[in-house]
């Protein structure tokens, strides 16, 4: 037998390994295990073993630790996040019996809800370690706390331009998107482009969320005034020292998410897998098993959801091996314990479209409560999140394969005069609005620009300083949401003003602050509580069918077979 060759690949390399190198997921960042750092997805050796104690109603040893030796997010989370009166029960059954409950259809969620409520950390870790990403998918179609999916958006400008987010909140809205979120290059403009946002969403849609992310006292202050509807960028974090570099513990946290839902306003948490590897205090834990902690200590804090899937750490799970998978789970354990789940997909995280893609898919098959918490509906250039995994270059792409799979990701094929017409009236809404509150002008000439444009590059610029005085006199003034409902009447737009009237109406009656809430089409909160999930198996739970179908056939370049013409 002839010996074979190894030729030096230093001086020579094959044309295919040159075709290969030269692909986009080469320029992608990816690293070896390093559980000493806590580099490693959800697999540790560090990770502690599965174990709970309880004297007297209450948890005395959790996870190898006790009571003495908790730090406080230990103490958080026996407290009140572990249902002390059947966590024993609970932690007796095998890791791999919880996971099949969860997997098989014919065990309802709230059976499994019972069991997950007794669990620590460290054990449900063990479950969801147990898992591949398609059972794990099939746990989530089940386990999803609201009935049907939605999507989010984000909504921000590159200069920070409150007439291009108040035209992209439109066409967002009207694609589609129950809630949209924008943030700030410029913090002082913020009073200016949540306004932007919150009335062009209502022009969309009455009823889409809005949210502006910044700090967390202006994002209060914004909300109690009514210029914003909901809340999600509240960092919460799996260790006790990243916490403190924070200057937060998880009880500030919880008295922080009592001063929104005091005023009505939907609020999430966000976590997610990397942020403490990130942020340099990982103390040797598998990825996971913190933002585990993390998702247990929203429960135990009350909110109603939690926006996770790494977020904007996606980089670093996304570099070590079953990183991705890792994103998932976390999703499904949020969803385990009955939290409102908006599963990510925002931050970009790789140059191959492959990949971004079979991210995306593992939310967007079997469905969350809100499959992106950041679509970008501006172009990526223009996202001040730092980009994300889709944008409004991908709208096709999106309506195209909840098409071919017949399965609802939140958005739908919008005509272009509907799209030119919404832009327009939300760009004349501001416009009025702005006059209406002694802001700076709105000229005709940017109301065209922006009905036409696709990102800030095509807008005129705006006098910055102008307008930070006004973004100044709104805060200095104590303009309010029913000032911006007077303002749109004032201005000829009675219907926008109605739409957000009836939003901010929904703040008083507290719908809002349940499990998964959103606005539906009739002006009705939707969630958990009254749209439960009800998947049970084939041909149960949600399923696009009717009207929704239909209208989700329904795309750009549709050819009619008996009028090829048409």
């Amino acid at each position: 037998m002839t010996a074979l060759r190894a030729p030096d690949p230093q001086t020579k390399a094959s044309k295919r390994t040159e075709a290969l190198e030269a692909r986009p997921v080469n320029l992608d960042g990816f690293v070896d295990e390093w559980p000493e750092v806590g580099l490693v997805a959800m697999d540790s050796p560090n990770d502690p073993e599965p174990s709970i104690g309880v004297e007297d109603g209450r948890v005395v040893e959790m996870d190898g630790r006790t009571r003495d030796q908790f730090d406080f997010l230990d103490q958080f989370i026996a407290d009140t996040a572990i249902d002390a009166a059947t966590a024993e029960a609970s932690m007796a059954i095998d890791a791999g019996e919880i996971a099949h409950m969860l997997v098989d259809p014919r065990t309802p969620r709230t059976d499994v809800l019972r069991v997950v409520r007794g669990l620590t950390p460290a054990k449900i870790l063990a479950v969801v370690k147990t898992m591949n990403v398609v059972e794990m998918m099939m746990a989530m179609q089940k386990m999803r706390a609201r009935r049907t999916p939605s999507n989010q958006a984000h909504c921000t400008s590159a200069r920070d331009n409150p007439l291009q987010v108040a035209a992209d909140a439109a066409e967002g809205a009207l694609r589609g998107f129950d809630e949209v979120e924008t943030t700030l290059g410029i913090v002082r403009y913020a009073p200016l482009v949540a306004l932007g946002l919150q009335v062009g969403a209502q022009v969309g849609r009455g009823g889409v969320l809005t949210q502006c992310a910044l700090e967390e006292a202006t994002e209060l202050r914004l909300g109690l005034r009514g210029l914003t509807t909901y809340a999600e960028t509240i960092s919460v974090y799996g260790t006790e020292k990243v916490f403190i570099d924070g200057d937060d513990t998880p009880w500030s946290k919880a008295f922080l998410a009592s001063a929104y839902a005091s005023r009505g306003i939907k609020m999430r948490f966000t976590s997610g897998t990397g942020s403490e590897v990130q942020m340099g205090n990982a103390e040797g834990k598998s990825m996971l098993y913190l933002e585990i902690r993390c998702i247990l200590m929203a429960k135990g804090a009350g909110v109603q959801g939690l926006q996770n899937g790494s977020i904007s750490c996606i980089g670093v799970p996304g570099a070590v091996p079953a990183g991705i998978r890792a994103v998932l789970a976390e999703n499904l354990v949020a969803s385990m314990v009955d939290l409102e789940v908006a599963s990510g997909n925002d931050q970009t995280f790789s140059h191959s479209d492959m990949r971004r893609t079979a991210r995306l898919l593992m939310q967007f098959l079997p469905g969350t409560d809100l499959i992106c918490s950041g679509y970008s509906a501006c172009p990526n250039y223009d996202n001040m999140f730092a980009g994300s995994n889709v944008d409004c270059e991908d709208y096709d792409d999106w309506n195209t394969i909840q098409r071919d799979l017949q399965v609802d990701g939140g958005l739908r094929h919008v005509d272009e005069r509907e799209i030119l017409a919404v832009r327009d009236k939300a760009a004349r809404a501001m416009q009025a609005v702005f006059e209406q509150l002694g802001l700076p002008a709105i000229t005709d000439a940017e109301v065209e620009a922006v009905t036409y444009a696709h990102g800030s590059n095509d807008l005129p610029p705006r006098d910055v300083l102008e307008d930070l005085k006004g973004a100044q006199m709104l805060m200095d003034e104590g303009i309010t949401g029913l000032d911006v409902v007077r303002a749109l009447e004032a201005g000829g737009f009675r219907d926008v003003a109605e739409s957000l009237l009836a939003l901010l109406r929904q703040r008083v009656g507290g719908d809002l602050l349940h499990t998964a809430a959103i606005v539906g089409h009739d002006g009705e909160a939707v969630s958990a509580v009254n749209a439960p999930n009800d998947y049970a198996g084939p041909g149960t739970g949600y399923r696009p069918e009717g009207a929704r179908w239909e209208e989700m056939k329904r795309l750009r370049h549709t050819v009619s077979p008996s009028n090829p013409e048409a």
